[in-house]
């Protein structure tokens, strides 16, 4: 209850055009013996925890599967969650769009994208989008996410100094893994004709992903799900489909599939039998325990989701 009313007090306090903690501002937690309770966001950054952390934390999630991050609002419990935590982790890039000013009043809160380059984000096109000076959505291209282990591990280790060797050696067996899983998901993508090689989802999602593994990228929504497809963004998309035969576009499981199925018939309607291809996770990964549930699982499924959908007839045969 006093680490709540701490909480509570803090930000009431702050201005708001604070910003979250930098890592030289975390400082370290009195354990006595107990494990690092960390309070982390969307379920990317839940799985970097336990990765890196491993047995020295203790992991509290606050979305878990299907939850859309931009429009996740925190209740009384989150706060209660927060305020107990030694260290609240965050993807940032607002993300988390309604919980930006919750998080940027904490002194124990970070963003793991904090340490990517800025030169290599992409910067919404034609400008901003709304609060979104860059896409949040970085995880899709596994060679930027690898800065956020890093990331993590430097954040748990200025938390939790006696577990430096412990988050060091968790971060490069990770790592690894990671470079595993880039190199499998531009196998995958590599074996789709250059000339199907166009990826159509429910929201912009997915813009690094076409960046790293060479997909031109469409979403019916834009960079945030708060932003509502109109009757005109499903006629362009339908004739743009048609137009180059397409042969899928795909669902995300965090975002209502209503406009999607808008464009399928508005794409039939011009003559263009455009498939659904299958479900992709976007902003949240799958049911915890499931190989989806994890973030490699997340992405060699999309990969491989993506990969035979569009591949179509070939991929069928190769069964």
């Amino acid at each position: 209850m006093r680490n709540l009313v701490l909480f509570t007090a803090l930000l009431a306090s702050t201005a708001s055009t604070a910003s979250a903690a930098s890592l030289n501002d975390l400082k370290p937690a009195r354990l006595e013996g107990r494990k690092l309770r960390v309070t982390t966001t969307v379920n990317m950054v839940s799985d970097l925890a336990r990765n890196v952390g491993g047995n020295r934390v203790e992991v509290t999630e606050l979305m878990g599967p299907g939850v859309d991050p931009h429009l996740f609002k925190a209740s009384a419990g989150d706060v209660r969650k927060l305020a107990g935590a030694d260290l609240v982790l965050y993807a940032g890039l607002n993300l988390e769009g309604k919980m930006v000013e919750l998080l940027s009043r904490s002194d124990r809160a970070f963003a793991v994208t904090d340490t990517i380059p800025r030169a290599r984000l992409i910067r919404p096109e034609g400008g901003f989008e709304g609060t979104y000076t860059y896409d949040p959505h970085v995880w899709f291209d596994v060679s930027l996410w690898k800065h956020t282990v890093t990331a993590t591990r430097d954040a748990l280790s200025r938390v939790d100094p006696a577990g430096r060797a412990t988050y060091a050696n968790n971060a490069a067996a990770y790592l690894k893994k990671l470079d595993r899983l880039d190199a499998q998901v531009k196998s995958m993508i590599g074996r789709i004709p250059k000339n199907q090689r166009v990826l159509i989802t429910a929201h912009d999602a997915f813009g690094y992903f076409g960046r790293r593994y060479g997909l031109e990228v469409r979403g019916v929504q834009g960079l945030s799900t708060t932003s509502e497809a109109g009757a005109r963004d499903v006629s362009d998309l339908a004739s743009f489909v048609a137009k180059r035969r397409i042969p899928a576009i795909f669902v995300e499981s965090s975002v209502p599939r209503r406009t999607v199925d808008a464009v399928v018939a508005a794409a039939r309607a011009r003559g263009w039998k455009l498939q659904l291809g299958g479900e992709l996770f976007s902003d949240a990964a799958g049911k915890p325990g499931t190989l989806e549930g994890t973030y490699i699982g997340m992405v060699e499924h999309n990969a491989r989701t993506i990969s035979e959908a569009l591949r179509g007839q070939q991929a069928r045969q190769e069964r």
